[in-house]
């Protein structure tokens, strides 16, 4: 049997210094090229273009060693992009340009063109696919076991994992699978955490099992004989020498486990020539993007976390609508735009390097989009509008030609419902009471607009179901009302703007006086009224390709349930273009917009199938928690709207 493997190398790596560079090439890029050397084995070599250009510029005898070898195939090189770009959360123009960018850095500097590429943190959507294959390349290596887990796999034999993913309109590319139990393994083999006959057990296990190539290793080259000083509590360095020691249990595993080396392409082909063929999405409603390794590891960690990844993330939306809308073509401005967009200045980056990411964005706007223009506001109702308020002082009703709108205020403006005029004005959104599903699980008020924070440090859960006295104005063809809350030692002002002509309506946060949390922020929370929809219910989403992906709603999906005491949730929907659907099997339902590049809210489901009813709620992340987050940074005002399907 064969086995393979592909080393990740990356200068950009959110804990390496900039200065600590040099000597990371020195202490883990010149030892791999010797092991391939040594052992005979034809290893996947994948770096960024960014890297690649870094490396020639730090140690050119490197790079010229490196192309000999690739000249003589004891070695392979692996794609990436010029950046280490989280694709599903980047809108497709970025992720053409990062990948047109990484080729011609090959090209140019080792005169190679990749065949493979590894998908960056394993962060895969099927809009992907359609991406890579437009840049040329003839297949992708991707984490198998968060795979097997979003399409139901677990414990189903490794042959029914599909060989080739599938995209929009029918495109596929063959997958090279890699495996994060066997790199941890034997990443922990390596540090001596395991003995190594341990580790040939379990090998010899997994390769009378698998009947396919084993991926041995498909991770990072930085943790052998280096440790970054991420951790507090890191491994000690084996006394060994690490890069001795794997080349040892190379050789142990041709010795003793029989295994023969393959690159990754002939490795793949071997897969292709021996499974039936596979062609499948590779990806559901309950993880909309797979990703790498444990849960701790899901999209969230790149769009919400970090020191400030929701602001950073705006300023590259509002880059790239400015290039887009200018058409831009200086390929040095989009290689700056994918350096802002890779994922390490999104996790454990050094306060030094952090420093330069803010002295780069200082180029850019950084305010908030101007306010829309409404005319003078007015307090004097129009034909054809009506405001009502209960005997009880508790429900204000505001009727339209196009929506009538029902608020509690009570509970901070909630929505108690939400009916269109294209919907025959039954409310298809709005509020669950106690007491409507039979379950004490679910025995709780499920409201529509609202916003909640979590603090799990400081034990604080603030919400804005208060009391609130609405101002209400009219501004041009725009009813507006407006409430404000105290909220955590700041001020939430809340508004809802109802076009009078048009059936459409926006909701809007803004904070003041509030830093972003070492916790949860969740805005724009909506609990849908199940007697006005039709199952099974549909979300449509963009995920980083030029079209939508569209995922059946499945019993059981909660993207912000939390991990641990540490990670707050789970998955996410993405939206790259700032668009949402919700929509019913008769196809009606609700469309959500909102601007990126103001605010790049991160849009999670909550779905349940009860005797009651089902209970699906859809709500807006300006912030999760998990171990990359750092108090402090933006919390950015958030305006969405809403329109019938």
């Amino acid at each position: 049997m064969y086995g393979f493997q592909v080393y990740h190398l990356n200068l950009a790596f959110s804990s390496i210094p900039a200065e600590a560079r040099p000597e990371v090439i020195e202490r883990c890029y010149w030892p791999l090229l010797r092991l391939a050397q040594r052992r005979g084995i034809p290893v996947g070599i994948e770096l960024t273009g960014w890297t690649l250009q870094q490396i020639q510029q730090l140690a050119p005898a490197w790079v010229t060693h490196f192309r000999a070898m690739l000249e003589r195939g004891q070695c392979e090189l692996i794609g990436s992009g010029w950046s280490q770009m989280i694709g599903p959360l980047v809108p497709v123009a970025a992720n053409r340009w990062n990948q047109k960018l990484g080729l011609e850095a090959y090209a140019s500097t080792l005169g190679v063109r990749p065949r493979l590429a590894l998908v960056n943190e394993m962060a895969f959507s099927s809009s992907l696919v359609n991406v890579y294959v437009e840049a040329g390349y003839e297949g992708i290596i991707m984490d198998r076991d968060n795979v097997r887990m979003a399409l139901g796999l677990d414990y189903k034999p490794l042959s029914e994992v599909p060989t080739h993913a599938l995209g929009h309109g029918n495109v596929e590319i063959p997958v090279l699978w890699s495996d994060s139990n066997l790199f941890q393994r034997l990443q922990r083999a390596v540090h001596g955490d395991i003995p190594l006959d341990d580790y040939f057990g379990y090998v010899a296990r997994r390769k009378a099992a698998d009947g396919c190539v084993l991926p041995i290793y498909c991770n990072d080259a930085e943790v052998f004989d280096y440790r970054p000083g991420r951790f507090t509590a890191e491994s000690r360095l084996h006394p060994e020498g690490e890069w001795n020691r794997l080349e040892r249990l190379c050789a142990g595993l041709t010795e003793v486990v029989g295994l023969q080396w393959a690159s990754p392409s002939e490795a793949l082909a071997e897969n292709l020539q021996k499974l039936p063929m596979r062609v499948s999405r590779m990806s559901s409603s309950q993880h909309p993007v797979t990703v790498k390794k444990q849960a701790k590891y899901n999209i969230n960690r790149w769009s919400l976390t970090g020191r400030d990844d929701l602001w950073l993330n705006a300023c590259c939306h509002r880059l790239l609508q400015t290039f887009i809308r200018d058409d831009e073509q200086e390929a040095e401005r989009w290689r700056w735009l994918c350096e802002l967009w890779a994922s390490d200045l999104r996790t454990h980056i050094t306060e030094s390097r952090w420093k330069d990411v803010l002295l780069k964005v200082e180029l850019l706007d950084q305010g908030s989009a101007l306010p829309r223009q409404l005319g003078a506001p007015s307090k004097t109702l129009p034909h054809g509008v009506e405001c009502h308020l209960d005997e009880e002082g508790i429900f204000q009703t505001l009727i339209t030609p196009g929506c009538h709108l029902t608020l509690n205020l009570r509970r901070g403006l909630a929505i108690q419902s939400l009916a269109f005029r294209k919907h025959g004005f039954v409310p298809v959104i709005g509020t669950l009471e106690q007491g409507f599903f039979e379950t004490i699980e679910l025995g709780a008020d499920f409201y529509s607009g609202g916003v909640l924070i979590e603090i799990p440090g400081e034990r604080r859960r603030l919400t804005d179901l208060e009391w609130t006295k609405p101002d209400l104005q009219i501004a041009g063809n725009t009813l507006i009302v407006t409430g404000t809350l105290q909220m955590g030692g700041g001020t939430l002002v809340k508004k809802i703007e109802i076009d009078i002509a048009a059936e459409s309506l926006a909701l809007s946060y803004e904070f003041s006086g509030m830093e972003r949390p070492l916790g949860i922020v969740r805005v724009g929370v909506l609990t849908l009224l199940p007697s006005a929809w039709r199952e099974p219910l549909e979300v449509v989403t963009w995920l980083g390709g030029a079209e939508p992906e569209r995922f059946h709603c499945e019993d059981g999906v909660w993207h912000g349930a939390p991990v641990s005491m540490l990670i707050s949730s789970s998955s996410a929907l993405g939206g790259t273009e700032g668009h949402l659907e919700l929509i019913d099997a008769r196809g009606q339902g609700l469309c959500m917009r909102w601007n990126p590049s103001q605010c790049p809210a991160t849009p999670m489901l909550k779905h349940l199938a009860t005797p009651s009813g089902h209970l699906t709620r859809l709500s807006f992340s300006l912030c999760e928690l998990d171990d990359t987050s750092r108090a402090g940074g933006h919390l950015l005002p958030m305006r969405l709207e809403l329109a019938p399907l």
